[in-house]
């Protein structure tokens, strides 16, 4: 079955690219496992540095832990795999966790110099970006899954489930890099204690903090970020401050500016819509009522503007997220760590046509004229809870991390089109997500074992549907650490069987009435869908060495093999009038085709691969190598076997740096090459080349220089295969940024 476009600047969902088999690449990975051992930059890694003080205290604090005393050495000399993530429930750092786990430090984040949110992930194995031509709004695959919540995209506890369909991007968030700390990745439907319907995967954003910028012994600071890009003459302005009132209050305020127009291919040529502005801003306040308690309210906002359809459309975007976060915890952790997150997330956009547009109506289907000013609107409201609680405590020979709680999340829908009524694509309605966990970890000397079980519950409706449905979703993983002799004593193995549940939307159920654009056929409801159930095995290996060649030097290496086989996949199916078993209808008119369109599950969709990330650091600098192999297909109850339109480029990438002048100077450059899945309409092979530098003047004045595909390669996201037109990725740009601090 063929999957038809829909009539925004969106994706459609389901299949159509071609893949090369895993098993072919397998030799190729040989190579970069060889290599990795003597260096490579993991997770997107760059420069992996000791944590400071403020950054022990803060990834300590996230977890209950006690901070470190001012002053204090991490004498750990961690790498950003040995750094405590925010994901982890249960306070373990990504190279301790038994999963695919990646993490994205501030470091890495100033070197990116990112422009959208997406392009934080470069070189992160099994995480892809689509932004389209609308770069401020972004949509995250991981493992070849995105949209309608397959992948749970948080930002400081708050659910980003903004959903707007058509041809292109659909489930997309918002959040200007700039205002970011770190971010963490959990890859694959482990993720039992993060929330319903993640059977991709999770990402978790967090904001900057007054604990992370303000130095010791500093009760405020400032800073001010200016920023050119050569390519799109793109300015961007950041302005930071912090204030510390006392040891028990402080604040954090950060706006941000970005004015680009439209970018330039990798043949030179204007790609049109790429322009935008956006103006972000935020502030967090970090109160601790006591030493073992600390609350955290935040606010997100951020405006942008751009235009779609060859400039016909206007679309003017607005969102804010407010959260509040407690925690508290017992003298030592043990029986008490309890978690309480309460957040709201208001997005609206509006698309308001520039000119009179000659359109079919979406009711009747006849010619009609929609007038310039009219628009289409939007509005998604998201609120959620999420409250845990670990306790830990001893056995005799084992000891025990008990971790359960729950979690909710509503979205209220409200969309509205020229013509009157909802929008054709993004239906009105409200849907209830719930469900509660509980997972044990046991630990006995070198073995590690890990049990959860979830239960989702869902409820979907608006005036004329209310469908529900639940489910009990397992994990279990095994981990082992067999070796004690020198050079092995960091080596651990695991295997993990997990399942995971996701809810149809409301757009996939709910979705009704004629395409309104170059041809007419009906788009038909489905509220018999089915839930979608992943089950996923993975096998992976784990690595830390310190002293490997020299003293102070420090190797990291994650690596996994996964099969995730999702049942009922749902997917946009082409129907035809003439079976009369369809249910599809032909409407006769104009710009009639006798086609109809429908989300229908498909008996299941497959999915394996295989992912390496390894960085090795020491004085004189740094190197590393990721890699991410995959492949996918959808299968049909009749047994129809089709390829996965959502499965990314497999990926090898490569980075070194340098470190000069007592560490002030850091040089370095990036090289990844891309595969392009077989059978994809529009993506190509392309290697890209980035260069690198920062030079830190003195301790308020810094220097960042950066080129993006140095060779002005020209080249297509394979994610935006299903788009109407062929858009072309950014050519060269060179990037170059100051920033100057104040503090006392």
């Amino acid at each position: 079955m063929g999957a038809v476009g829909l009539g925004h600047d969106n994706r459609d969902n389901g299949r159509g690219a071609d893949v090369r088999p895993l098993k072919r690449r397998i030799a190729l990975l040989a190579g970069v496992a060889s290599l990795a051992l003597v260096g490579g930059p993991a997770l997107a890694q760059e420069e992996p540095k000791p944590l400071s003080t403020q950054e022990q205290a803060s990834t300590a604090e996230q977890q209950g832990e006690k901070k470190p005393e001012e002053g204090t050495v991490n004498a750990a000399g961690n790498t950003v795999l040995d750094q405590i993530t925010i994901v982890s429930k249960t306070g373990e750092s990504a190279i301790d966790t038994l999963a695919s786990v990646s993490h994205v430090d501030q470091a890495q984040i100033e070197r990116r110099m990112a422009v959208t949110p997406g392009d934080l992930f470069f070189g992160v194995p099994g995480v892809a970006a689509q932004t389209d031509a609308k770069r401020g709004a972004t949509s995250i695959n991981i493992r070849g899954l995105q949209d309608f919540g397959r992948v749970a995209v948080i930002v400081d506890g708050a659910r980003q489930n903004f959903q707007r369909s058509g041809h292109g991007t659909q489930s997309v968030f918002f959040i200007d890099p700039e205002l970011v700390q770190q971010v963490d990745v959990i890859r694959g439907p482990v993720a039992n204690t993060y929330g319903s319907g993640a059977i991709g995967g999770v990402v978790f954003y967090e904001t900057k903090d007054a604990e992370d910028f303000l130095r010791p012994g500093e009760t405020w600071a400032a800073s001010t970020t200016a920023r050119y890009d050569t390519n799109g003459e793109g300015f961007t302005t950041s302005a930071t401050g912090a204030y510390k009132f006392n040891d028990s209050v402080d604040v954090l305020g950060n706006i941000v500016y970005r004015n680009f127009n439209d970018y330039k291919d990798g043949d030179g040529n204007d790609v049109s819509g790429t322009g935008f502005d956006i103006l972000a801003g935020m502030m967090k306040s970090t109160i601790r009522p006591t030493e073992n308690s600390e609350l955290k309210l935040g606010w997100v906002g951020e405006k942008q503007n751009w235009t779609e359809g060859s400039d016909v459309y206007d679309v003017d975007q607005r969102q804010n997220t407010f959260t509040g976060r407690y925690t508290i915890t017992d003298d030592d952790r043990s029986w008490l760590d309890l978690h309480v997150n309460l957040s709201a997330n208001i997005a609206t956009l509006d698309q308001t046509y520039g000119q009179n547009v000659t359109r079919f109506s979406s009711v009747t289907g006849q010619p009609i004229i929609i007038p310039k000013g009219s628009k289409t609107g939007y509005d998604l409201d998201t609120y959620g809870i999420d409250l845990w609680n670990t306790s830990r405590f001893e056995t005799g020979v084992i000891a025990h991390e008990l971790t359960y709680g729950g979690d909710w999340v509503t979205d209220d829908v409200v969309t509205s089109s020229p013509e009157g009524g909802d929008d054709l694509f993004t239906p009105s309605g409200k849907r209830r997500l719930g469900g509660a966990y509980i997972q044990e970890k046991l630990t006995y000397e070198w073995l590690e074992i890990i049990g959860a079980l979830r239960y989702d519950s869902y409820k979907l409706d608006d005036d004329d549907v209310n469908v529900s449905g639940d489910r009990l979703s397992p994990r279990i993983t095994v981990g082992v650490s067999p070796f004690e002799s020198i050079g092995l004593e960091g080596l651990q193995f695991y295997g993990t069987y997990a399942e995971g549940y996701r809810a149809p939307s409301l757009s996939e159920t709910l979705i009704s009435g004629l395409h309104p654009n170059g041809v007419v056929f009906p788009f038909l409801p489905n509220p018999d869908l089915k839930p979608e159930t992943a089950h996923t095995v993975e096998f992976g290996i784990n690595y830390a060495q310190d002293g490997l060649i020299q003293a102070d030097d420090r190797l990291r290496i994650k690596t996994a093999y996964y099969h995730n086989d999702i049942d009922d996949y749902i997917g946009l199916a082409t129907l035809s009038p003439f079976d009369p078993t369809s249910g599809c209808p032909f409407i006769p008119g104009p710009g009639a085709i006798p086609i109809c369109s429908q989300y229908q599950n498909f008996a299941n969709a497959k999915i394996e691969g295989f992912e390496f990330e390894s960085v090795y650091d020491a004085g004189w600098g740094f190197a590393g190598l990721t890699a991410s192999i995959i492949s996918g297909y959808t299968v049909s109850y009749s047994g129809e076997r089709e390829d996965l339109a959502t499965i990314p480029s497999s990926q090898v990438t490569g980075q070194i740096g340098f470190r000069f002048l007592e560490d002030k100077l850091t040089v370095g450059g990036e090289v990844q090459y891309n595969g392009k899945p077989k059978g994809n309409p529009v993506a190509d092979d392309y290697t890209l080349v980035n260069l690198f530098a920062s030079y830190q003047a003195n301790e308020d004045f810094r220097m960042d220089f950066r080129v993006d595909n140095l060779f002005d390669e020209q080249y297509v996201n394979p994610l935006n295969g299903t788009t109407t037109t062929t858009l072309y990725e950014p050519g060269i740009s060179v990037k170059l940024a100051a920033t100057m601090r104040f503090g006392g």
